[in-house]
């Protein structure tokens, strides 16, 4: 199934609960907009072009749930408040309620915010897919590609980008593999990532992140592409981590490469303007339930940081690849 999507027989959002993932793959039903919040701040559906189509999918069973056009747009305020550094959250949200609000019944306002959804959703399909085309033309025959964080089908309704554009490479017959990094504290990369590649026989090896540099200081690295949660006027907000590798492929001449849709653009934003999602000291402290720090530790957990643009060679899009 795609990553997240919409179950019409029980008017209900079907998700990936990625937070059990490798260990098991279980599929879990929202019927409220309140579990859907629910699943995006536990992280059960995650990655920004999934979380677009999350917040539209959300207008939906809000549009179901409540009682007035008042009810609704609150309600979709708490949704769209739900993780607030990616954009993509509230461009999903503000599309269906727009489109919901032009219906005079409840159930028109459903059925128009239904239908706005199920476009969003399939963009994403094909948005990603064209990224995978121009970004594909980046990557030789053997090349060795760093990622960080997940931005596979996992992070999107289905394909990915910066797996998205892996994946088009090796379809067109170039021989890839990836490094992939563990991305510390919720191990997205090691949890999510390699289990994707995997799922696709794609060569993957898994790393701490720490050991990026070492990897690239000796020449095992030849490309980087990372996803993004944002795109502003001086840079990219994405995944705790990613400016460290840019910063290290930078002092390599390693190209760094990001993949993301135009629906991540914020350009009329400074990244001192965006709010960095501060996750809980619990995600430092413990790990699988388990102990690992003082109970008492200061802790200080953001869950993005910023690259600015000069250290990014370009931004793959669907639009094509801009170079930077």
């Amino acid at each position: 199934m795609r990553t997240i999507e919409w179950d019409e027989k029980k008017d209900s959002v079907k998700l990936i609960d990625q937070t059990l993932l490798p260990a098991e793959y279980k599929i879990v039903e929202c019927k409220t907009s309140a579990e859907l919040i629910d699943a995006i701040q536990s992280l059960k559906v995650r990655g920004a072009p999934a979380l677009g189509a999350a917040g539209a999918f959300g207008v939906v069973l809000a549009c179901i749930n409540e009682k007035s056009k008042e009810d609704i747009k609150n309600r979709v305020e708490r949704l769209k408040k739900a993780r607030p550094t990616a954009v993509n959250l509230s461009y999903g949200a503000n599309r269906a309620l727009n489109a919901a609000l032009r219906g005079r019944s409840t159930q028109e306002m459903k059925t128009n915010a239904l239908e706005e959804a199920q476009r969003i959703a399939d963009e994403d399909v094909a948005v990603n897919k064209k990224i995978g085309e121009y970004g594909s033309e980046l990557l030789e025959d053997g090349d060795v590609v760093l990622t960080h964080c997940n931005a596979g089908r996992l992070a999107c309704v289905d394909w990915g980008t910066a797996l998205g554009v892996i994946r088009t490479a090796i379809e067109k017959g170039k021989r890839i593999e990836v490094i992939a990094c563990e991305t510390r504290p919720l191990n997205q990369g090691s949890r999510i990532t390699a289990w994707e590649l995997l799922q696709d026989k794609i060569p993957v090896t898994l790393i701490a992140d720490s050991m990026s540099a070492a990897v690239m200081r000796e020449g095992k690295v030849d490309k980087v592409i990372v996803g993004a949660d944002r795109v502003v006027k001086e840079g990219v907000i994405n995944k705790i981590g990613t400016y460290m590798h840019a910063v290290v492929a930078k002092a390599h001449n390693i190209p760094f490469y990001v993949a993301a849709p135009l629906s991540s653009f914020d350009r009329k934003r400074s990244y001192k303007e965006v709010e960095i999602e501060e996750r809980s000291p619990e995600e430092l402290i413990f790990f699988a339930d388990k102990q690992i720090a003082p109970l008492e530790v200061k802790v200080y957990n953001p869950a993005f940081d910023f690259t600015p643009f000069e250290l990014i060679e370009a931004v793959i899009t669907e639009e094509g690849i801009f170079c930077l």
